[in-house]
């Protein structure tokens, strides 16, 4: 029998897929609809000691994936505490708080959302450069003052990641949290001539599928670096993309862009089609599926020769994509199906990766 359940730190989540802090969680009665709609467990928006002063307008569309200027929560602090919190707790599910930003804030935070009821801490030390002190001190901080699980969530503008992480876990951290959004950026509206966020100089952060790679690569880093749990972040729209992040060594998730531009009943639907996925390869479990993917990551490359893919001529269609791509003029369709040219062929992989019925293979 499949289970989708997986454990954290001692925090039993029903499935590995979360909201991430955003605005999708925004409150107690958004955090109850997230649970209701499927998700394994809740992460609330990030607080502060004063409520954020958000720029308007902040958030916009791009492709798949949006650009925002959104800040931590516009709501204070003692309304978290004494209703939005508690609000959530209804849900039944483990609920981690979201807090930051300095050490000072964090140890002034953390004792009063412990006392909310929430069952871990997601450390927001937001945009770091490249000194780890400030993670070592939040999550010092954190430890000092209440008895939770701490997860750290850390940016991918570091030079190291995984220095970053080993700080981390050196200094007490139960888990760690990957990626951040990625910038900033800026994107211009040319028929007013202006950028399109509200922020100081236009600048929004990147989220959605254009940065899973680098949020994948991070967590493949992470896993091999450190011996805590991670929850993977960026650009989740799908249960295979669940389940890349998995292998690479998480061993849960969280989703927000995927959220906001489908709506939140994408939390059950990927639930739901990660344990067919599950089912239709053979894993049991979360536990089965965490990290499978690290021993198949080569130190060096494959082969710096040319291999010409194989055409899987019973299930080509002979659509035509692996033509349109191939850059090298190597494929050709001949009565129907793909054909490559050994000659001209440089096993680049490009049409592998563009083919519909995966009709091409190494």
């Amino acid at each position: 029998m499949i289970s989708l359940s997986t454990e954290i730190a001692g925090l039993e989540f029903r499935n590995p897929i979360l909201p991430a802090a955003g605005p999708i969680v925004r409150n107690g009665a958004s955090l109850i609809e997230i649970a209701n709609k499927g998700a394994g467990g809740l992460v609330a928006k990030t607080v502060s000691t004063e409520p954020a002063e958000v720029p308007r307008p902040n958030m916009a569309k791009i492709g798949d994936g949006l650009m925002n200027a959104e800040l931590w929560s516009e709501i204070p602090l003692e309304q978290w505490v004494e209703k939005e919190y508690p609000k959530a707790k209804e849900a039944g599910l483990p609920l981690i708080a979201s807090i930051g930003y300095t050490a000072e804030e964090i140890e002034e935070i953390a004792p009063q959302v412990a006392e909310a009821g929430v069952d871990g801490l997601e450390l927001s030390t937001h945009y770091l450069g490249h000194d780890p002190s400030p993670v070592v001190e939040a999550v010092e901080a954190a430890k000092s003052v209440v008895d939770l699980p701490v997860f750290v969530k850390l940016s991918p503008h570091v030079l190291d990641i995984t220095d970053f992480a080993k700080s981390a876990e050196d200094a007490g951290a139960d888990g760690i949290v990957a990626i951040n959004t990625v910038g900033p950026a800026l994107t211009i509206d040319v028929n007013s001539e202006r950028p399109i966020m509200g922020s100081e100089n236009g600048y929004g952060w990147l989220s959605g599928p254009a940065i899973k790679p680098i949020a994948v690569r991070c967590v493949a880093d992470i896993a091999r670096a450190v011996d805590i749990p991670i929850f993977g972040v960026g650009g989740i729209k799908d249960e295979q993309d669940v389940a890349e992040f998995l292998m690479a060594g998480a061993s849960a998730v969280q989703i927000c862009t995927a959220a906001i531009t489908r709506g939140t009943k994408i939390f059950g639907l990927i639930a739901d089609n990660l344990r067919k996925f599950m089912n239709a390869r053979g894993y049991n479990s979360i536990e089965e599926l965490s990290g499978v993917a690290l021993r198949h990551l080569p130190e060096e490359p494959l082969r710096t020769t040319a291999k010409q893919p194989e055409v899987l001529t019973s299930d080509c269609t002979g659509c035509g994509l692996c033509v349109k791509h191939c850059t090298f003029d190597a494929v050709t369709i001949v009565g129907g199906k793909a054909r490559i040219d050994p000659a001209k062929c440089t096993g680049c992989g490009l049409c592998v990766s563009v083919c519909p019925p995966e009709a091409l293979r190494f």
